[in-house]
């Protein structure tokens, strides 16, 4: 068997037909889809079954009492029997053909495939890409080292089944950042790692995501994260050789993109000092890294103004920014 897709479920009654309904089958057999309904209190439960009814041998409906995303995914990825894995999540959906282009991609050996996602809003429109590498074709680790800092989402990855069962890599729970803490410690694992510039999975832009949580204290988790894909390296023997971008993948999602999304929720809130703080202790010679000084000019500058203090002025450039995007959108 190719493929397997693995959905976790947790009350996504309003998003999960049309999730389930991205992957029916594309007039082939070689695949399966292994929902885990991860507690849901909702009707997720009710539609999952009806799913498994219509195409019986195809999905596979594990229930388990609710343990979070990571849990919900692990426990999937033990009952799959796909050469290669999937993880979709159940608010999400991919791309009409996207699996059939997904499938007929799996004939060529890789460990690791990338592909891209298009952000949509809850009424379906794209409002934009987000690349998954920079690098084109086929690649290894070692050869392109900057990986560590491209998108590190699990869903838009082609993931050979192995990497997980051979290393005993799998999902944290109840955290965020999950992806953050589990997909860098494959990439030194894999051979051959293949980019596919095609937005193949629709992620849904909504509220309650971690990118629009109010909850700001609990982006001090991606410290955690971070620290945790550290001593990975470090233990591997492989933080020498990936330093620099090592430094620069703490830089950029621990003190920079994390320092921007509090500062978007609440300017004045007291973990951008606490993300500071860690990353200048982490990393007291940042400035000499070479990722760090070959930035965009926006990205210099939000960095410019976080590191003084600035974080009101950091305010009120994102919110031009982001009226700038609406305006061209």
């Amino acid at each position: 068997m190719k493929l397997s897709i693995i959905i976790p479920v947790y009350n996504t009654r309003d998003y999960l037909a049309a999730c389930l309904d991205s992957v029916l089958p594309p007039d082939t057999e070689d695949y399966e889809i292994i929902v885990v309904n991860d507690g849901s209190t909702d009707d997720s439960g009710i539609i999952c079954a009806e799913f498994a009814r219509r195409c019986p041998g195809l999905i596979r409906v594990i229930t388990t009492e609710n343990g979070g995303l990571g849990a919900a995914r692990n426990m999937g990825l033990e009952a799959a029997r796909g050469d290669y894995l999937l993880f979709l999540d159940s608010d999400d959906s991919l791309e009409h053909g996207a699996l059939r282009e997904i499938l007929h991609a799996l004939d060529g050996g890789f460990d690791i495939g990338i592909f891209d996602l298009a952000q949509v809003n809850p009424s379906g429109e794209v409002i934009g890409i987000m690349a998954g590498s920079d690098k084109g074709g086929d690649f290894t680790f070692d050869e392109y080292p900057a990986l560590l800092f491209q998108l590190p989402s699990a869903c838009n990855k082609l993931f050979r089944r192995s990497l997980f069962t051979d290393s005993g890599v799998r999902f944290p729970g109840r955290v965020w950042y999950e992806d953050l803490r589990t997909v860098p410690k494959l990439y030194p694992l894999a051979g051959t790692i293949r980019y596919f510039p095609r937005a193949w999975y629709r992620y849904l832009i909504r509220s309650g995501s971690i990118t629009n949580n109010a909850n700001t204290a609990r982006n001090l988790e991606i410290i955690n994260a971070a620290e945790e894909i550290l001593r990975r390296y470090q233990q591997a023997g492989l933080n020498e050789r990936y330093e620099n971008e090592l430094c620069y993948m703490a830089f950029y999602n621990a003190f920079l993109t994390a320092s921007v999304r509090v500062n978007a929720a609440d300017p004045k809130s007291e973990v951008q000092e606490k993300l500071l703080q860690w990353f200048l202790a982490a990393f007291p010679s940042w400035q000499e890294n070479p990722y760090i000084q070959g930035m965009s000019r926006k990205h210099r500058l939000l960095t410019r103004l976080l590191m003084r203090r600035m974080r009101f002025s950091v305010h009120v450039i994102m919110k031009l920014n982001d009226l700038a995007k609406r305006k061209k959108g």
